[in-house]
């Protein structure tokens, strides 16, 4: 797994362990060996460390993680690495990160090719680095700037690490001969310049820096256990030598790695990469080409979506029917747009190239040349149905007909066409432009190259494509449903709104039902119940009073002034109470633990039947869904990974229980779900459906 080749007195040892060249054990044990016999070689006077592909290093092997660790470890390597008598230099062709990027820093130089990116993502996993990283790091460029890095876990180009000073050059050309030179360099100094020995930036004033920033990381997030530890094992580095403060860090690197918070996020890490992978559909699955695409409707979804297109390089054309539409529209994108350049996140040229990847049109006919067309048109199966029976006779063969529909039946949609293999959905969440997920919804008739294609594109446009089935709001919509008629019976039943919004945000979600629902617009979800049937009585009655949330000062709560957070409402906890009554409903209090029962385990009860029916293939699929789409806590690794650490006879039996209590019959458990609690069984242990 590591090659070597001798150039003169120089022995470059190239990682070979693609594609990321993942620091497992086979690989650690090779290198170990490697630097071993060059170390002990008299003719050898200097060593680069290379890797093959377009990663250097991408990280450790976290599936070891938590498991009996084979020799040599990856602090054990360093170790050898950090004794050399010979210098090492790296030569950094790709990504160098979490270990990647530690195993570089034990070198005695680094040399980056542009492309290269750098970091320590480690706390994105719930964990610290645990190979020396957060005491070489501050050694390089000071403990402040070190640990700005490590607490976003954000990877740094080459560029910037160079001007940071973790890389000594950037080049360009053969990389490798220029990590030949450095280390010849290095060789004839007679000095080995080991980072471990360096406290040049670990001054009075970087210290003051950084103890500023990580009491502000903890104030951010008090229960992020992994956050106080990398605070931890930073201020190690700054009072103890460097090997105990490296036996600091290891200490609190082994405890995260068995936290649940840590757990939850490497299986969500896990389960995103699979969700890649299709049951059923060949890696080798042939590819139709995306060149140029078509968006109908220059609404805020339809605009968000372009924009998706022409940040990929993928030229757009956005279609309406009236000129007062389409440039309303397509002026609120060129806003967006400007609004990014002036926050600096884009160039102005960048601003320019990708407003000018946009072209306006009017009329269906404007669609005939693109290789994918995707609806963004009003949520009404007629209107669909219309558009994509047009689409068909205009069309060119082989494009791409998508429905960015919500909930509607995409095999319907199909239905109208001639060319149902062409025809699948693809659920992208508001706002299109900055939301990652999209939920790639595979129609009956939907052709395998079609699928693949999509998928392909998805990631093109820098998005998360999840494959689910066809049924009413696919995954994510159709288990939301569950939640929000669980939260309406909450409020019948004695919970009040800021009762039940303050326990959802204390499991960890961003806001709560309520005043999420303020925010986006009650009358949103009163128009759907209208169209596609069902009642929630509260909600319902509020958007009669025209009490649409913040944009009319009143809904769930009040907005007084324009303002943006809501306060408590007399009016509606008066009329939640009246309704009530009518109702005939007993009122009570809830602790926040039942309130998150009561509303979580219907959600878990969906997902149960969603595996039943075909609808996802994995319980990683609807948690990787629910991450990205709904803002789950990704600590708590989403709502099947969350019910397995319940317990799912414990879940099972509360659905019983509140389906007593309700009288409503959808609560009782799934059968899969009855049958695992049955067993001891676990949603991680079923296979792909």
């Amino acid at each position: 797994m590591v090659r070597q080749e001798v150039d003169g007195d120089v022995a470059v040892l190239t990682l070979a362990n693609p594609p990321v060249n993942a620091l497992g054990a086979a690989l650690r044990a090779s290198l170990d060996e490697a630097l071993a016999q060059v170390i002990a070689d008299q003719a050898i006077r200097a060593i680069v460390l290379a890797a093959e592909g377009k990663v250097f290093v991408g990280g450790a092997d976290i599936s070891e993680f938590g498991k009996p660790q084979h020799p040599p470890s990856l602090p054990d390597v360093l170790e050898r690495l950090d004794a050399s008598p010979k210098p090492v230099v790296a030569a950094i062709g790709g990504a160098a990160l979490g270990g990647g990027l530690e195993l570089a820093m034990a070198c005695h130089g680094r040399i980056a090719a542009p492309s290269a990116k750098i970091g320590l993502p480690e706390i994105k996993l719930g964990i610290i680095p645990g190979a020396g990283g957060t005491q070489r790091l501050p050694r390089l460029i000071g403990p402040d700037a070190a640990f700005a890095m490590m607490v976003t876990g954000e990877p740094v180009s080459a560029e910037k690490a160079a001007a940071l000073g973790i890389v000594d050059s950037v080049v360009l050309g053969d990389l490798v001969a220029a990590a030949r030179t450095r280390a010849l360099e290095i060789a004839d100094s007679g000095t080995l310049p080991r980072v471990r020995d360096r406290s040049d930036k670990l001054t009075p004033e970087a210290r003051e820096k950084f103890e500023a920033l990580a009491a502000d990381a903890v104030k951010r997030d008090p229960d992020a256990t992994n956050v106080h530890a990398l605070a931890r094992a930073v201020r190690a580095g700054l009072e103890q030598d460097f090997d105990t403060a490296v036996a600091t860090e290891r200490a609190e690197f082994r405890a995260l790695v068995e936290d649940p918070r840590s757990q939850a996020l490497r299986y969500a890490f896990f389960a995103e990469r699979e969700a890649a992978r299709v049951p059923g559909l060949p890696k080798d699955t042939p590819r139709r080409p995306i060149r140029t695409a078509a968006v109908i409707g220059a609404g805020t979804m339809g605009g968000g979506i372009a924009m998706c297109f022409a940040n990929a390089g993928i030229p757009v054309t956005v279609i309406e029917t009236e000129g007062g539409a389409l440039a309303r529209g397509l002026d609120r994108v060129k806003g967006l747009y400007a609004g990014s350049a002036k926050r600096g996140s884009i160039t102005e040229a960048q601003r320019d190239e990708r407003v000018g990847r946009i072209t306006g049109a009017l009329g269906l006919e404007q669609a005939g040349e693109a290789d994918i067309v995707i609806e963004a048109a009003f949520e009404d199966m007629g209107v669909k149905r219309e558009i994509f029976s047009k689409l068909d006779t205009i069309a060119k063969p082989g494009a791409i007909l998508a429905s960015n529909t919500s909930y509607l039946d995409v095999n319907a949609i199909a239905a109208v066409t001639n060319r149902p293999q062409d025809v699948l959905g693809l659920h992208f969440f508001s706002p299109a432009n900055v939301m990652r997920l999209v939920e790639v919804v595979r129609a009956e008739k939907t052709a395998p190259d079609v699928l693949a294609t999509a998928l392909d594109l998805g990631k093109r446009l820098n998005k998360l494509p999840v494959t689910v089935g066809v049924c009413f709001g696919f995954v994510g919509n159709r288990m939301l449903e569950r939640r929000s008629r669980a939260g309406e019976r909450l409020l019948l039943e004695g919970a009040l709104p800021h009762e039940i919004d303050a326990a959802v945000t204390a499991f960890g979600f961003r806001m709560g039902p309520f005043a999420m629902g303020d925010l986006a617009g009650l009358d949103i979800g009163w128009r759907s119940r209208k169209d596609f049937g069902g009642r929630a009585p509260v909600a319902d009655s509020l958007a009669e009073q025209g009490r649409f949330g913040q944009k009319t000062g009143r809904g769930f709560y009040l907005y007084p002034d324009g303002a943006r957070t809501g306060t408590r409402d007399p009016e509606v906890e008066a009329l939640i109470a009246r309704v009530a009554a009518e109702h005939g409903v007993a009122r009570r209090s809830f602790t926040p633990d039942e309130i998150v029962a009561r509303l979580m385990y219907p959600m878990v009860n969906e997902g149960a039947r969603i595996l039943e029916e075909g609808i996802a293939a994995r319980p990683g699929d609807i948690d990787t869904i629910w991450i990205n789409g709904y803002n789950w806590p990704a600590w708590r690794g989403g709502p099947m990974h969350w019910a397995d650490t319940v317990g799912l006879k414990t879940v099972a039996e509360a659905l019983s229980r509140f389906a007593s209590e309700t009288g409503d019959d959808s609560q009782e458990p799934a059968p899969l779900l009855t049958r695992l609690a049955a067993e001891g069984g676990r949603f991680a242990g079923l296979k792909n459906a």
